[in-house]
C-alpha cells in the first residue's frame, strides 16, 4: 500500500542502487487525460480526489545488476522519471511511467527490454555545496528537443509523522508497472522511508509532459525534495 513504510522486502534483489538529490514535483491533473495514456487493465489511482503527474529527477549511483558492479560509466548517472499513479485490476497501486530520461546505455537497453519508456538523454545533476543552496536538473533527448531545466532549494526536513497522507502515498510507492509482450508485469521496490524535506522551485522549464500526451501543466506544482534512499528493486513477475 502507498505510503512512507515499504510494502514487501525484497529478498534477493535483481538490482541495487542509491536515488540521490531526488526533486519531487506534482501536479493535480484531469484524471481523464491520464487514463487515456493508460493500458488496459489498469486504471487512475485516485490520491486525495485527484490524478497527479509526477516529474521525479534524480541521480543513480552505486548500481548493481544481479550483485555486479556494472562499468564505471554505468554506476552512477542522472535519470528523470514522469510518472503517474495506478491501481492494477487487483486493486494493488504503483506507479506507471510516462517516460524514463538516462544518460546511460546500458539503462537504456535493458529498461526497453522490458517494455518500459525508456530515452536517452544528455543530462546533469548540479549543486551547491553537496545540495545546500541550490540543485539544477538539466535533460535534452538525444533523439529530440524535449527535456527539462529545474532548480529547486532544498529547506528543512519534514518530519515522517508530520508527512500528509497525500505527500506520502505520492513518494512512498512500492510497486512499479509495466507491459512486458503486452502482459502486466511488476517490479518490487524496497527502500528506508523517504527523508523529505520541503523545497522552493527556482526555475522551471519542461516539456516532457507535452511529449507524453498530456496537457502542459498550467500551474505550479507542489514542490518537495529527498538526499536520496538506497534501493532493493525485485525480479520482474
Amino acid at each position: 500500500m502507498a505510503g512512507n513504510r515499504p510494502e514487501e522486502r525484497v529478498v534477493v534483489p535483481a538490482v541495487t542502487q542509491s536515488w540521490r538529490q531526488v526533486a519531487f514535483l506534482h501536479w493535480r491533473v484531469d484524471p481523464a487525460a491520464v487514463q487515456s495514456l493508460l493500458p488496459a487493465g489498469l486504471c487512475v489511482d485516485l490520491v486525495d480526489g485527484d490524478a497527479w503527474l509526477g516529474l521525479t529527477p534524480f541521480r543513480v549511483e552505486r548500481m548493481r545488476v544481479l550483485g555486479v558492479l556494472p562499468t564505471r560509466a554505468s554506476a552512477s548517472f542522472p535519470e528523470t522519471n514522469l510518472r503517474t499513479y495506478v491501481r492494477d485490476e487487483r486493486g494493488r497501486d504503483g506507479i506507471w511511467f510516462l517516460s524514463i530520461d538516462v544518460a546511460d546505455l546500458a539503462s537504456l537497453a535493458g529498461g526497453r527490454a522490458i517494455g518500459a519508456p525508456y530515452h536517452l538523454s544528455s543530462m546533469a545533476v548540479d549543486d551547491d555545496d553537496n545540495g545546500g543552496a541550490l540543485v539544477r536538473y538539466r535533460c535534452r533527448r538525444r533523439s529530440s528537443d524535449v527535456g527539462h531545466d529545474i532548480s529547486v532549494r532544498p529547506g528543512a526536513r519534514i518530519a515522517d509523522d508530520d508527512l500528509s497522507p497525500t505527500l506520502a502515498s505520492l513518494v512512498g510507492r512500492w510497486r512499479a508497472l509495466t507491459l512486458v509482450g503486452g502482459r502486466q508485469a511488476t517490479v518490487a521496490v524496497q527502500h528506508e522511508p523517504w527523508p523529505v524535506h520541503e523545497a522552493d522551485l527556482v526555475d522551471l522549464d519542461e516539456d516532457l509532459s507535452a511529449a507524453a500526451g498530456l496537457p502542459a501543466p498550467s500551474s505550479r506544482p507542489m514542490v518537495h525534495w529527498s538526499p536520496g534512499v538506497n534501493v532493493r528493486l525485485g525480479a520482474m513477475r
